[in-house]
């Protein structure tokens, strides 16, 4: 599928946590004729996954095309009962490479599927990070999620919805979508031409990326953003930890006289992700980029604002796993409208719910500190080119449905015979 493309004309609305996403979706499956299509991370065997069943159920019972695709590390808990009412009643769950435990753990951590894109009848779209679990709702309480999706309407859906049926088809046919070969040149002029905006409002371009021919297509929006930011950039990302070119943008920007803020974690949920952080916050500092760690909760938010235009929402963190191992899915808009909305929402983070990271902050760390995590960025950010020594699941789905429910791997890779 041809991506990259400016579409106009649509109608985007912001969703924040799962307070505003998840009745969102749920009503739209309740209304839903056709078709739904569903591809997420993690879906929970708890509350909202339930209610999420439910509804799938009821839709399929009516004769509505049923398809949700999983990713066999984020949702390996779904068991047998779970699945076989979705499958008995017509629906059929697609796991993206499914492998047994080995001891207890699960060892398909490697290319995710991690993606999180809803489309109902081919007319409404949903993208974003929000996953089917309990953890996005507030009364999850202290270690709930803060993060964003989109709802969209218009041209650009088109683009979604095609992507969601041909990724289907190619994963079922094994294809491994093999790369197109590009020159250097030919790559920076089609970038270049993608940035150019057409006429018109609330513009939209669907951008995934994957471990073919759109390896780097979410890094590379993110840096001409950057490059081309005027006054103010703000970038909330829960796992920050970007390669060189990424960080050079930064700096290029910070020296154009760019507003340069970043929003990452003070309060997250895995304590490592803090410590791959703070890895890089000397460096970013020195060139002048803001530094706030956000103190509420966890943070689960892949969005940025560059400008009053631009803004990025998506299911892409921005380190080793998302931008070289993981298949990601962002959208990329240009409208005012939205931008300022966004804009207020993480402006009234900042205020409300971060502290700001100072050089002194940074200072208090010993030498033997500050080898250890520059040692530490730099392995992690070869971590992707050593995993391809590593043995990995086919790149393709393995389709539960009622007709073969019996002897399919579910989504852990457990056999059900």
């Amino acid at each position: 599928m041809k991506q990259r493309q400016w579409r106009s004309s649509n109608r985007i609305q912001l969703l924040e946590n799962g307070e505003e996403f998840f009745p969102s979706v749920f009503k739209a499956i309740e209304l839903a004729q056709r078709e739904i299509l569903i591809e997420t991370f993690i879906w929970f065997d708890d509350d909202v996954g339930k209610q999420l069943r439910a509804l799938l159920i009821e839709a399929a019972q009516r004769g509505v095309r049923v398809d949700v695709t999983v990713d066999g590390y984020g949702s390996a808990q779904l068991d047998h009962e779970f699945v076989q009412g979705l499958t008995a009643a017509g629906g059929r769950l697609h796991v993206y490479g499914p492998l047994p435990p080995v001891l207890g753990y699960q060892t398909n951590m490697f290319r995710r599927m991690h993606r999180k894109l809803v489309v109902i009848d081919g007319a409404a779209a949903w993208v974003g990070g929000i996953n089917y679990s309990l953890q996005h709702l507030r009364r999850y309480g202290e270690k709930s999620k803060q993060d964003y999706a989109v709802k969209v309407q218009g041209k650009v859906v088109d683009d979604i919805h095609t992507f969601c049926l041909e990724t289907l088809e190619a994963r079922h046919r094994g294809e491994r979508m093999k790369p197109r070969r590009r020159s250097l040149g030919s790559w920076i002029h089609g970038l270049t031409q993608s940035w150019a905006l057409p006429k018109g409002d609330a513009r939209a371009m669907f951008l995934s990326r994957d471990n073919q021919d759109r390896r780097t297509s979410i890094e590379a929006m993110y840096r001409m953003g950057l490059r081309s930011a005027k006054s103010d950039v703000i970038i909330m990302n829960a796992y920050f930890y970007p390669g060189y070119r990424f960080l050079r943008a930064m700096r290029a920007a910070v020296k154009r006289g760019v507003r340069v803020r970043l929003i990452l974690q003070g309060n997250p949920d895995k304590d490592y992700v803090k410590f791959a952080g703070v890895t890089m916050y000397d460096y970013l500092l020195k060139v002048g980029v803001e530094i706030w760690e956000y103190l509420e909760r966890p943070s689960h938010a892949k969005v940025a604002v560059m400008g009053e235009q631009w803004a990025m929402v998506g299911s892409s963190n921005l380190d080793p796993f998302s931008l070289s191992l993981n298949l990601e899915a962002n959208l990329v808009i240009h409208d005012h409208d939205f931008t300022k909305k966004l804009r207020r929402s993480l402006d009234n983070i900042l205020e409300q719910h971060c502290k700001r990271i100072t050089r002194e902050d940074v200072s208090r760390y010993g030498p033997i500190h500050h080898f250890w995590r520059f040692l530490s960025y730099h392995l992690l950010r070869w971590f992707p080119r050593i995993t391809r020594v590593i043995p990995v699941k086919l790149d393709r789905l393995y389709t539960l449905e009622s007709s073969n429910a019996a002897g399919v791997p579910d989504a852990a890779g457990r056999d059900w015979r």
